[in-house]
């Protein structure tokens, strides 16, 4: 997966998220199921980021960045901001 790819499903997963908010609005979706939904949204978005900052960071240490790989959620999830 190239970077652009990674962005384009980062923008994907975002609207996904909106629609589920949206649908919890008017009563579409339960709200046990939507806290769930969420979370791996949310997991999987960092993945994604995660993904794309080890991407950047190969390219500026002169390394391929296909070599990059998506880590696990309770890898990503345990990084401090």
């Amino acid at each position: 997966m190239n970077d652009a790819e990674i962005l384009q499903r980062i923008h994907d997963l975002v609207d996904a998220e909106h629609r589920l908010r949206a649908e919890v609005g008017t009563g579409q979706v339960d709200r046990a199921d939507e806290a769930a939904e969420l979370r791996r949204l949310e997991e999987t978005l960092d993945q994604c980021w995660d993904l794309l900052r080890q991407r950047r960071a190969h390219r500026e240490f002169g390394q391929d960045a296909d070599e990059a790989t998506v880590r696990p959620s309770d890898v990503v999830e345990g990084y401090q901001q």
